[in-house]
């Protein structure tokens, strides 16, 4: 078997070479798509009269939107041509909408055809959403105008809520029921004009806390305003707990109504646990809830129950609890005597509590529906002289 020489493996690679490089140039002219920028296109030739789309501003700043609030701005097009410029609303981002073209100087009412000379007016508008911030949104129009097919208006600015809490809640972690505390929020306003008080309320009135809480509200000051971005006016509302408040968890809400010039509702949660020389343990007491839970109790049968009050503290020695309110009336209370524990830095004091049989229905399940129940001691302590047990039952039949 004779090889091929030299020269004729030269020859078969060079062809093949050719056919491959060909097949592939080939195969990439058909999968790649034509696109203007694959060309080098120099001079746009025309031939007769031709449209000038010409645009005085293309960006607008709006400043401050509020929350919810609405933007607008009318851009100018005018046809510096010599031929008709016709115009197509094109994308828009999705916080914008765009007018129809509004008719001014040679333009038609609702025209997208501006004659030579004319121009027309195109109004972006913009609605403010979200919880604030910096937004920059466009939309877009196409032309006939060679030169410029489309053209990107813009609008930008700054989105502010119709209104601001500062802080958005009030958390009093380590309160004393001898003593009371004080917080306060300022509420931001943007509107157009000054912020009114139409009301400031608890949500749950009816609480046992409820009476402990005092509120009053106030303009801003002015640095205040001032000092927040965009702020066109501003509340204070001042809260004060006041000595007595019973122990346990405290949980309300602060609802404000203002007119701003639209009423808007701000609630602000209030929480804490207040603490102090007082306390109570048994079976039936729920730490969490801060209640007796005694539950359904059957007006056949009844109910009894045993809860200790402890005292500590340098008025320890006198605390002697008097019964003074019982919610429902048909539970009998009965106040033992004081007893040291241990080497006498607590006092526990026993109380009985009992649901006799034929106890009127009642119901006090500790819901909306039905608030709790309580008993109210007078305890001959300084900082804490009444002294209240809240109570979840329900008795029927």
């Amino acid at each position: 078997m004779r090889m091929p020489t030299a020269g004729t493996v030269a020859a078969i690679a060079a062809v093949l070479g050719a056919a491959v490089g060909g097949g592939v140039e080939v195969l990439e002219a058909a999968l790649r798509p034509w696109r203007a920028g694959d060309f080098a296109v120099g001079k746009i030739e025309t031939v007769g009269p031709r449209p000038v789309c010409e645009v005085p501003e293309t960006l607008f700043t709006f400043g401050t939107v509020a929350v919810g609030g609405k933007g607008s701005h009318e851009f100018v097009i005018r046809n510096a041509g010599e031929a008709p410029l016709e115009l197509t609303k094109g994308a828009t981002s999705c916080s914008c909408t765009v007018s129809d073209f509004e008719e001014s100087e040679g333009g038609s009412a609702n025209a997208k055809v501006i004659p030579p000379g004319g121009s027309t007016v195109l109004k972006v508008q913009w609605r403010g959403k979200g919880d604030g911030g910096a937004f920059r949104q466009q939309a877009s129009v196409l032309t006939n105008d060679p030169r410029r097919p489309r053209v990107a208006f813009v609008v930008e600015g700054t989105v502010v809520p119709s209104v601001a809490a500062e802080p958005s809640s009030l958390a009093f972690p380590r309160l004393s029921a001898g003593s009371g505390e004080r917080a306060g929020v300022k509420i931001y306003t943007f509107g157009t004009e000054p912020p009114r008080v139409e009301s400031l309320a608890l949500e749950a009135p009816e609480s046992r806390a409820a009476r402990f809480i005092a509120l009053s509200s106030a303009p801003l000051d002015a640095a205040d305003v001032a000092g927040r971005e965009g702020a066109t006016g501003g509340v204070a509302i001042q809260v004060e707990l006041l000595p007595g408040l019973p122990i346990g968890a405290v949980r309300q809400t602060i609802r404000v109504v203002l007119r701003t010039p639209d009423e808007v509702t701000i609630d602000l949660p209030l929480e804490g646990s207040v603490s102090g020389d007082l306390a109570v343990t048994g079976r039936a007491w729920d730490g969490t809830n801060q209640a007796v839970m005694l539950g359904a109790v059957s007006t056949r049968v009844g109910a009894q129950e045993e809860l200790f009050v402890t005292a500590k503290g340098p008025h320890r020695e006198s605390v002697r609890p008097v019964v003074r309110e019982v919610v429902p009336e048909s539970i009998e209370v009965t106040v033992g005597e004081p007893k040291p524990v241990g080497n006498g830095g607590v006092i526990r004091i026993p109380i009985s509590l009992r649901i006799p049989p034929g106890s009127p229905p009642a119901n006090h399940i500790c819901s909306p529906q039905a608030p709790g129940g309580r008993i109210v001691l007078e305890t001959g302590h300084p900082d804490s002289p009444t002294f209240t047990i809240p109570i979840c039952v329900a008795i029927g039949q």
